[in-house]
């Protein structure tokens, strides 16, 4: 992280695939977690219970906001803009919620976002159901929600799903740009 501060390395942003992982944000607490025998990572992004899982894209970046616009909620803004925008091309009308971080489509959400800042260097990202097993929220209380309330774009795709990883990167990358 230091060395983005210093601009002595490059800002990084790459889309990936975990195995199942439940992930615990800093504003967490342990009554989120509906199956106590699966394991938890704790980490300090902001949120609460996550899962990440085969078939959710994750988009991890580390961006350096010294060298851009000083704006948390402008990042927050063009991260939503970026998964909205993704999900048009799939014909799935989503919206973001000014109670609940994340993007949602008929009131279910589609899209986590988990930023944490540091001396103006953003990390961690965001995740988009694709085509995961969504019973697996059925273990946690995902970021606080009632866990019947998540979709994936292949519950709400009439279309094929296809070229994730550039699309989403080439929407990403263009939002990036007015940071």
């Amino acid at each position: 992280m230091e060395l983005v501060k210093q601009s002595k390395g490059r800002e990084l942003v790459w889309i990936l695939e975990h195995p199942l992982t439940f992930t615990a944000g800093i504003r967490s607490s342990e009554n989120e977690v509906l199956d106590k025998t699966i394991k938890i990572i704790k980490t300090n992004r902001g949120g609460k219970i996550s899962l990440h899982s085969p078939g959710q894209k994750i988009v991890y970046f580390v961006l350096n906001l010294n060298l851009r616009k000083k704006d948390i909620k402008n990042l927050i803004k063009k991260v939503e803009l970026s998964i909205v925008t993704f999900l048009k091309l799939y014909e799935i009308k989503s919206y973001t919620d000014k109670k609940n971080i994340g993007i949602w489509v008929k009131n279910k959400k589609i899209a986590a976002i988990g930023i944490r800042v540091s001396n103006w260097v953003a990390y961690h990202g965001f995740s988009i159901n694709i085509n995961n097993d969504l019973n697996y929220y059925k273990k946690i209380i995902p970021c606080g929600l009632d866990n019947t309330k998540v979709t994936s774009v292949r519950n709400e795709c009439k279309n094929e799903i296809t070229q994730i990883d550039k699309k989403l990167s080439e929407i990403f990358l263009k939002n990036l740009k007015n940071i």
